[in-house]
């Protein structure tokens, strides 16, 4: 039985339904890109995987998309290899999980993501830190709420 739970307080705490918004800018702050967002965290039980995320996205021109990361759970953090990405995550304090990964399609390219969590458990914060060749190009600023 895995101990993901009792070792990683924090990221228990994102277990359910997010929903938020997007919004990718450059490094002088000009919008990329923005869109709709809503995120399952799942600790699955009799599954290879201790922790499941699906993330769903919308934009305004009706575009969708939808994608799945399994994740396995050693060393107090999780491991994600799926054929998108591969990277990890772990906690730092009592409300912030760092996540680095990077897209396998892009070469040279990772991120580092900041996720705070509120105190009551219904707001997150997200920042995403994009490099390419070790040089910060863009963000990604999302801001989502529980859903009931």
């Amino acid at each position: 039985m895995s101990s993901i739970r009792e070792e990683m307080p924090v990221l228990a705490h994102h277990e359910g339904d997010w929903k938020g918004t997007y919004i990718l800018v450059d490094t002088q702050g000009k919008i990329l890109d923005q869109h709709q967002s809503h995120l399952t965290c799942e600790f699955p039980v009799d599954s290879p995987y201790s922790y499941y995320q699906t993330n769903r996205y919308n934009w305004a021109d009706g575009r969708k998309e939808e994608h799945k990361f399994p994740a396995t759970y050693r060393d107090k953090a999780i491991w994600f290899d799926t054929e998108r990405i591969a990277g990890k995550a772990w906690e730092v304090d009592d409300h912030t999980i760092i996540l680095w990964f990077s897209y396998k399609g892009m070469p040279g390219t990772y991120l580092y993501e900041m996720i705070q969590i509120s105190p009551c458990n219904n707001y997150r914060a997200r920042t995403w830190q994009w490099f390419k060749d070790n040089r910060i190009f863009q963000r990604t600023l999302i801001q989502e709420e529980r859903m009931r």
